[in-house]
């Protein structure tokens, strides 16, 4: 097509994070705006952020982030695409109000938004949604040109997420002993969320026992389970497990924690095990900690073999995936038929999401979905 790469109408791409602290005195603050509303003590949150303690204070998020901002404006320049490129977090600077009030006085008003979650649920897309609406309403509040913005579909069974994993569940296979590797389990890692949540996650239709969260893992597990039997030549057993469970213990979570999972395997006389973090897109602080410390000494005592295979990251695919969901999502924006890329049995997700997708407990308004009262 000769507007193959045309971005119109969108004028502007936001790169919308989570945030993390930079140093050991933003740990307790950045904590604070994480939990707002939950009336957490200070000394709680201290405790509570040792994790973060252990590497300095710094979260490793934002350099991977501004490593992945490198690799979205390489290749969109390399392929001549002219779409700036922004930054904004949730919950640490550069903060969402911040940059979006930079992108609207820089002129942008047609706003494409790239979550680093690639799955549904209410704290990996509508909570980002929320936070947008919030952002909003603070630059109405202050007279500004609101622009219309719209958050790119769930990538999670895109080939430009799911190839590098499954280079890294190879690679992570080879490290292993010769003599444990052909017999050695994947684990397939994402974060525990509540029952409830995973439950009522997705567009309706899809709500029931996981709901689309649980069903949109299994199902990237799966492809990426097959194409390792492709390369290797070795069908390897494998689970979808769970880890950085963070609520009170009366609430049901997603189970098994890595942990047990890895107690469990050991017991069954598995020889080794894959952890492979599917659910992140990036070696952040649940992955460095959850897997790489708590898990791997886990493994260690005993006495188990693992080898943690890497996430995606700023892999040269993965912006070029971003690339291709642009240009689709533009395209269909303008009116023209787009066949949406996606591996799996579940095919492409939703451009916009529906009315009761993913809900939050007390309602609150979410921009970029049907919903929007920003429309």
């Amino acid at each position: 097509m000769s507007d193959v790469l045309d971005a119109s109408p969108y004028d502007a791409l936001l790169l919308l994070s989570f945030g993390g602290p930079e140093g050991p005195d933003d740990v307790v603050p950045f904590l604070e705006n994480v939990t707002r509303g939950r009336g957490i003590p200070k000394e709680r949150l201290k405790e509570v952020g040792r994790h973060y303690f252990l590497f300095g204070g710094v979260s490793p998020i934002n350099d991977q982030n501004r490593a992945l901002l490198d690799a979205l404006r390489e290749d969109f320049a390399e392929h001549g695409l002219d779409l700036p490129v922004y930054w904004g977090n949730r919950n640490w600077a550069p903060y969402l109000t911040d940059t979006l009030r930079e992108m609207v006085r820089d002129g942008h008003r047609r706003i494409l938004v790239l979550a680093t979650s690639a799955y549904a649920s209410y704290s990996g897309c509508r909570q980002y949604r929320e936070n947008l609406a919030d952002a909003l309403a603070a630059l109405e509040a202050e007279g500004l040109e609101l622009p219309e913005i719209d958050k790119l579909r769930h990538y999670f069974n895109h080939p430009g997420f799911v190839e590098p994993m499954v280079d890294g569940v190879v690679r992570s296979l080879a490290e292993l002993p010769e003599e444990v590797r052909d017999a050695a389990h994947i684990a397939f890692s994402t974060h525990s969320i509540p029952t409830s949540a995973a439950d009522t996650s997705g567009p309706v239709e899809e709500h029931g026992d996981g709901g689309a969260y649980v069903r949109q893992h299994l199902d990237v597990a799966r492809v990426i389970a097959d194409a390792v039997r492709e390369r290797t030549g070795v069908d390897h057993p494998w689970q979808l497990v769970y880890q950085s469970r963070s609520g009170a213990p009366h609430i049901p979570w997603l189970e098994p924690d890595i942990c047990d999972h890895l107690e469990e395997r050991h017991a069954a006389g598995v020889p080794a095990v894959v952890m492979a973090p599917i659910g992140f897109v990036s070696d952040h602080m649940e992955v460095l900690y959850d897997l790489d410390t708590e898990a791997t000494a886990k493994a260690g005592e005993l006495g188990l073999p693992v080898r943690r295979s890497a996430t995606v990251g700023a892999d040269p695919r993965f912006a070029a995936a971003v690339r291709d969901l642009v240009l689709e999502r533009a395209a269909a924006e303008r009116g023209r038929e787009v066949t949406p890329c996606a591996l799996g049995a579940l095919g492409a997700s939703h451009n916009l999401c529906p009315v009761g997708c993913c809900p939050a407990r007390a309602p609150r308004p979410a921009a970029a979905g049907a919903d929007s009262p920003y429309a």
